[in-house]
C-alpha cells in the first residue's frame, strides 16, 4: 500500500498517470490489483489514485498559500471544476471552506477522512462561526443586489456560454471526432437561442489543450459560463459526462452524466442544449424549441460521415486551409449525402468547401472564376430545399448573393441565417461589410461588426477589430480608427501593417506628408512591403522625390504578378511620370478592361471603386465624355465615406478637370452627402451608446 501511495505522488502533477500506468509500474496485473485493493480497501484502483490526490490536495490547502485552483493542477486534476466537484463527493465540502472548517472545528490532526462536526462551544470557536455567517451572508446579499443590478440594466453577461472542446476518454484517436461531434452539435443548438450570446466554434478550439483556469479562459471569451463535457461510444453505448462552470469563481454549477444507447444520440444533443439553456435561465421561444429539436437525419451512418468530414473541415480552418483535409472533407461529406440524398447540412459541407477552394485563391492577374458561384447556389438551394430552417443554408446563399453584386438578395439571406441563429457570427460580419463597404452606412455596419465580435474570440477577433476601425475610418471619427488599430497590432504585432493603416488615416485626414511618413516606416521595415506606399505617391502626389517609388512600385507590382483591384492605373501613372508613355495605355487599358469586367461580373466592389477608377483613368487620358458619365454614376449615390472628398480634392488624375464647375459641383455634392452621414454615423452610434461625440 505505501508502495502505491508513492508512486502516485510521484506522478502527483502528471494528469495522464493514471490505471494502466500503475499497474505498469508494479509489475502486476490489472486484475491481481485490483483483487488486491478491493480486500484491502474496498476501493478500485481509479478509486485509489483519486484519493491519494485528493488527500495530497488537502495537505496543500492547509499548509501552502496557493489557490484551489492551483492546487488542482498539482495534484493531477486538469479542470479545476472537476477538481471541487470530487473534492467535495470525498470530503463533504468544497475546497475554499476547508481552511474556515478547520479554525472553526480545532481540527489540528488533518484527517484524510470528512471533517467531522464538532459540538466545541468555547467563545472562540463561536465567534468564529458567527463572523463566517456574516461575511457569507454579506456576500451573498452582495451578489443578488449585482445579479439583480445586472438585470436591470439588461447585462447579457450571465446569459453567455463558451463550449469547450469535448475530451474522447479512451486512447484512440481516431474516434476524438466523436467528442468533436457532439461538442459541435450542442453548441448550435444553444446558438439557436436568442436568449443566448453563445461564442463560435472558432473561438473555442484555442483551449483544446490549455492550463489555463476557467475564471482566465471566461476572461478572455468575455463569457460567464464554460461547458466541459467528455465522451466516450463503446459499441452501440455513449457515454457524455458534462460540467457547467461558472467562470468567475469557477463554481461548479451543474453537471451530469448520460448514458444512452448511439442511436438516441441526436435527441440527446437537443437534450442537454434545453438543459444547458434553462440552468442559465434563458427564454427558449417555442420556435427555437423547435429547431433544437429537429434531427438533422435519421441516418446514423450518414451522420456518422458527417461528423468526419465537419472534422476534417475545421481542420482545414485551422490549419490554414491544409488541402489534404479539404479533400477528406468533400470526400466525407460525399459519402453522407450517398447515405442520405436529402441530409441538408451536407450539402452546406460541400458548398463551404467549394467556397473556400474559389474564393480564397489569390487574385493574381485579376482572374476570376466566373462560374463558381452558379455550383454553390445548387447546393445551397438543395439544403434549403430539405430543410429550410437550416441557417448555415442561408448563409452560404447569402455569400454568393453578395459576390455576385445581388445585395438585396444577400441581405435578406443574412438576415434569415440571424433569425434561424441569432448568435452567427458570419452573417452579421457579412451584413456589417453590405452596410460599411456597398451602402456606406457606417452606424449600421459598425454595430453589424460588434454583433459578430461579441460571438467571436477566435482568429478572426482581430480582422473584426480592422473592420470597425475602418469603418470609423471612412465615417470620419479617426481617433476611435487608432483605437481599434493599435488593439489590432497589440493581438497581431504586425507594425508593418499598423504602420501602413496609420498612413491610410493621414490621407483620410488630408496630410499627404504624414501619410507618406507613416508608408516609408512600413517600407523601411519590410522592403518588400511597397505595393501600398506606391499607390499612397501616386494617388495624392506629383512630386518628382517620388520618382524612386514609383519605379520600386512598378518592380513590385510586375515581380508579383499582383496588380490590385484599384491599381492598374496607378502603375501606369507611376510609367507616365517616368516617360514610359506606352507601357503607361497598356497599363491604363488594363484598368479600363479590368472595371468593365467588374461591371459586368457585379463583384463585391464594383458599385463603388470601379466607378471612380474609370472616371479617374479616363480623366488622365483626355476621355472627358466617360470620365463625366462614370463620375455622375458615383454621384448618384446616397451616402459617402471621408476618403472620397480627399481623394476628389487631390488625386493628379484628376487635374486635367479640376477646375472646371461640373467637377466642383460633383465634388460638393459628395462632400456634402459624406458630411450628412458624418453626423448621421456620430448621432447614430451616440443613441446606442457605442461613441461618445463630443
Amino acid at each position: 500500500m505505501q508502495r502505491l501511495t508513492d508512486l502516485v505522488e510521484a506522478n502527483l502533477a502528471n494528469e495522464e498517470f493514471g490505471v494502466e500506468d500503475l499497474i505498469r509500474e508494479m509489475g502486476m496485473s490489472h486484475s491481481y490489483l485490483h483483487r488486491k485493493l478491493k480486500s484491502n480497501t474496498n476501493q478500485t484502483i481509479n478509486q485509489f489514485i483519486r484519493e491519494v490526490r485528493l488527500n495530497k490536495a488537502k495537505e496543500l490547502l492547509l499548509n501552502e498559500d496557493l489557490t484551489a485552483s492551483e492546487i488542482s493542477y498539482r495534484v493531477g486534476f486538469g479542470s479545476p471544476t472537476y477538481f471541487n466537484k470530487c473534492f467535495h463527493e470525498y470530503f463533504g465540502y468544497a475546497p475554499g471552506e476547508l481552511r474556515l472548517r478547520e479554525l472553526s472545528n480545532g481540527d489540528n490532526n488533518h484527517s484524510d477522512k470528512p471533517v467531522a462536526k464538532t459540538k466545541s462551544r468555547n467563545l472562540k470557536t463561536i465567534i468564529l462561526v458567527i463572523l463566517g455567517s456574516v461575511i457569507f451572508g454579506a456576500i451573498a446579499i452582495s451578489l443578488i443586489v449585482n445579479e439583480v443590478s445586472d438585470s436591470k440594466s439588461g447585462n447579457d453577461k450571465e446569459k453567455s456560454i463558451a463550449v469547450l472542446p469535448f475530451k474522447y476518454l479512451s486512447d484512440d484517436g481516431d474516434k476524438q471526432y466523436l467528442a468533436d461531434g457532439i461538442m459541435d452539435a450542442i453548441l448550435l443548438h444553444l446558438s439557436k437561442i436568442k436568449d443566448l450570446r453563445v461564442i463560435s466554434r472558432t473561438s473555442v478550439e484555442q483551449y483544446r489543450r490549455t492550463d489555463k483556469t476557467a475564471k482566465a479562459i471566461g476572461k478572455e471569451l468575455d463569457v460567464a459560463y464554460l461547458l466541459e463535457g467528455s465522451f466516450l461510444r463503446d459499441g452501440e453505448k455513449s457515454r457524455l459526462i458534462l460540467q457547467l462552470i461558472k467562470a468567475s469563481d469557477e463554481r461548479h454549477a451543474w453537471s451530469n452524466e448520460y448514458n444512452r444507447d448511439w442511436k438516441d444520440i441526436l435527441s440527446v444533443q437537443s437534450e442537454i442544449a434545453e438543459t444547458v439553456a434553462n440552468e442559465l435561465k434563458a427564454a427558449i421561444t417555442p420556435e427555437e424549441q423547435k429547431l433544437i429539436r429537429k434531427l438533422p437525419t435519421t441516418n446514423l451512418v450518414a451522420y456518422d460521415f458527417y461528423q468526419r468530414g465537419r472534422n476534417e473541415y475545421m481542420k482545414c480552418e485551422n490549419d490554414n486551409h491544409n488541402k489534404t483535409a479539404l479533400v477528406n472533407a468533400w470526400n466525407f461529406y460525399q459519402k453522407a449525402v450517398a447515405q442520405d440524398s436529402t441530409f441538408a447540412k451536407a450539402y452546406v459541407g460541400l458548398g463551404e468547401i467549394m467556397w473556400d477552394k474559389n474564393v480564397q485563391i489569390p487574385m493574381v492577374k485579376n482572374q476570376y472564376l466566373e462560374n463558381f458561384t452558379d455550383s454553390i447556389l445548387i447546393l445551397a438551394n438543395q439544403a434549403i430545399n430539405y430543410d429550410s430552417q437550416l441557417a448555415e443554408a442561408y448563409r452560404l446563399r447569402g455569400s454568393c448573393y453578395l459576390e455576385t453584386g445581388k445585395i438585396e438578395q444577400a441581405s435578406e439571406d443574412f438576415d434569415k441565417a440571424i433569425e434561424l441563429d441569432p448568435n452567427d457570427f458570419k452573417s452579421y460580419y457579412n451584413k456589417g461589410r453590405i452596410s460599411h463597404y456597398l451602402l456606406e452606412n457606417f452606424a449600421e455596419g459598425i454595430t453589424n461588426y460588434i454583433e459578430g465580435m461579441k460571438r467571436n474570440r477566435g482568429k478572426e477577433y482581430p480582422y473584426f477589430l480592422m473592420s470597425i476601425g475602418h469603418a470609423y475610418q471612412w465615417a470620419g471619427f479617426f481617433d476611435q480608427t487608432e483605437k481599434y488599430y493599435t488593439d489590432v497590432l497589440s493581438i497581431l504585432g504586425d507594425s508593418v501593417w499598423y504602420f501602413n493603416n496609420l498612413s491610410s488615416i493621414e490621407l483620410s485626414r488630408g496630410n499627404i506628408k504624414n501619410a507618406l511618413s507613416y508608408a516609408q516606416k512600413a517600407h523601411a521595415i519590410n522592403p518588400d512591403y511597397i505595393i501600398n506606399l506606391g499607390i499612397n505617391c501616386s494617388s495624392l502626389s506629383n512630386s518628382k522625390e517620388l520618382f524612386p517609388f514609383y519605379e520600386k512600385y512598378i518592380e513590385a507590382s510586375i515581380k508579383s504578378e499582383y496588380i490590385p483591384t484599384y491599381g492598374a492605373n496607378r502603375i501606369g501613372f507611376c510609367y507616365w511620370k517616368l516617360g514610359k508613355f506606352k507601357e503607361a495605355n497598356f497599363y491604363f487599358n488594363q484598368q479600363i478592361k479590368y472595371s468593365q469586367e467588374m461591371i459586368k461580373l457585379q463583384r463585391f466592389f464594383s458599385d463603388s471603386h470601379t466607378y471612380y477608377d474609370l472616371a479617374a483613368t479616363y480623366t488622365f487620358i483626355g476621355n472627358k465624355e466617360e470620365a463625366y458619365k462614370n463620375l455622375d454614376i458615383l454621384n448618384k449615390r446616397k451616402s459617402f465615406a471621408h476618403w472620397w472628398t480627399v481623394y476628389l480634392k487631390n488625386d493628379p488624375l484628376f487635374d486635367n478637370i479640376r477646375g472646371e464647375a461640373r467637377f466642383q459641383q460633383i465634388a460638393s455634392d459628395i462632400e456634402s452627402k459624406y458630411q450628412a452621414e458624418h453626423e448621421r454615423t456620430g448621432k447614430r452610434l451616440a443613441e446606442l451608446g457605442i461613441l461618445v461625440v463630443p
